[in-house]
């Protein structure tokens, strides 16, 4: 069995707020972790699918009098984002009676597409983010070269055969575009939306030029601008912002885009095989897209991403600041023999010289000189840790 890595987090969430969402994308394991979740709560729960037409009509009609029949219990809502205009009634139970671990619920999109639903439990609730598997909830045993190609969904990670990983995100695909983005609201052509998602894919890493994009599909700028907020919001993508301050420099002012899992990305692009990946030209977006998200997940609230951009061109793959100030920069590297280039230590210097980490696949650790360390996937979440603390 997996351990996922919010297991500890969520129940500390619970032993004091009256509620919690856990919120990721379709298929990521949510419900496969509060059903284990479920024998380690300090009171009995009850657990409801409202995909399920079963469950989900049991709340059509008065909805507060049925909930208050399991006031003794921890009420577990899946798939919320099926029922949005329920979160008053949650907020009303829990004023009329505020104990802890009340709620447990499960989504597929933020609430930010959720209308109104989040300031209905401002201060009554804590989120948690489950992602895709991460390096190193598979650690020790993990092999980087899998989880990379095939990314972090567990029936895709897991799959026994390539060919059953590709029928698995086949099938992914087209039920986000054509089931799970109309519930979510949005009304698109699924071809269309596969097409944005698989020139994402080929621009991985990339800056993010909404009008090329919007050229390329032959359609306005704004519904561009629509379909990457419902990606993101359903957690599909991540436009990672530039980092400004006043240097005296242009900087860059566009987000840069990357599909969240690497998988996904491979997919898209009918990449099935490591030498096919390695031979593609969106190799080193990939991988830097790949670490950049075990990088994230590492993160607390107070620490924020980043990457440095001048418009020279000299860039930092990601900076991280905390209380105002860049405490770690990380470029990513697929060679295992990195070196310095100008353009890095031009932003180094531009941002007072924090602390750089240069991440590999498989390099050993060492100083590459003061303040510069070279480390492996293997080996990132220690240093992370020793640096960030």
């Amino acid at each position: 069995m997996i351990q996922r890595i919010i297991a500890d987090q969520v129940l500390f969430g619970l032993s004091f707020q009256p509620s919690i969402a856990i919120l990721g994308p379709r298929q990521v394991g949510k419900t496969t972790f509060v059903k284990q979740l479920q024998q380690k709560l300090s009171k009995p729960s009850v657990y409801f699918d409202l995909e399920r037409s079963s469950d989900l009509s049991k709340f059509q009609h008065d909805r507060l009098a049925f909930l208050e029949t399991m006031q003794e219990q921890t009420v577990i809502l899946d798939e919320i984002q099926r029922l949005p205009e329920i979160f008053p009634d949650i907020r009303s139970l829990i004023d009329q009676n505020r104990v802890p671990a009340r709620f447990i619920l499960l989504g597929s999109a933020s609430f930010i597409l959720l209308k109104n639903t989040s300031e209905s439990l401002t201060g009554r609730i804590s989120y948690f983010e489950m992602t895709p598997l991460l390096f190193r909830e598979l650690q020790p045993d993990v092999d980087y070269i899998r989880h990379w190609l095939w990314g972090g969904f567990p029936n895709a990670y897991l799959a026994p055969t390539s060919e059953q990983q590709q029928k698995w995100f086949d099938d992914f695909v087209r039920s986000y575009l054509e089931r799970d983005l109309p519930q979510l609201g949005l009304s698109a052509s699924p071809i269309q939306l596969r097409r944005l998602m698989m020139m994402i894919a080929s621009i991985q890493g990339s800056l993010l030029n909404q009008t090329m994009l919007a050229n390329s599909l032959g359609i306005r700028n704004n519904l561009v601008s629509t379909y990457l907020d419902f990606f993101e919001q359903s957690f599909l993508i991540r436009r990672l912002q530039p980092y400004y301050t006043n240097i005296g420099k242009r900087l860059t002012k566009s987000p840069k885009i990357y599909i969240r899992d690497s998988g996904l990305v491979h997919h898209l692009l009918s990449i099935h095989s490591y030498e096919n990946l390695l031979g593609h030209i969106v190799a080193g977006g990939s991988w830097e897209g790949y670490v950049i998200e075990q990088v994230i997940s590492l993160l607390n609230y107070q620490q924020i991403p980043f990457f440095y951009r001048t418009a020279d061109g000299a860039e930092l793959d990601l900076v991280i600041e905390q209380d105002l100030q860049i405490k770690l920069a990380i470029e990513i590297k697929l060679s295992s023999s990195p070196t310095l280039s100008k353009g890095t230590t031009i932003s180094l210097a531009d941002l007072n010289n924090p602390p750089l980490l240069l991440i590999t696949p498989t390099a050993d650790d060492y100083l590459l000189k003061p303040n510069v360390w070279v480390c492996s996937i293997q080996t990132l979440s220690d240093n992370i840790r020793r640096i960030l603390g």
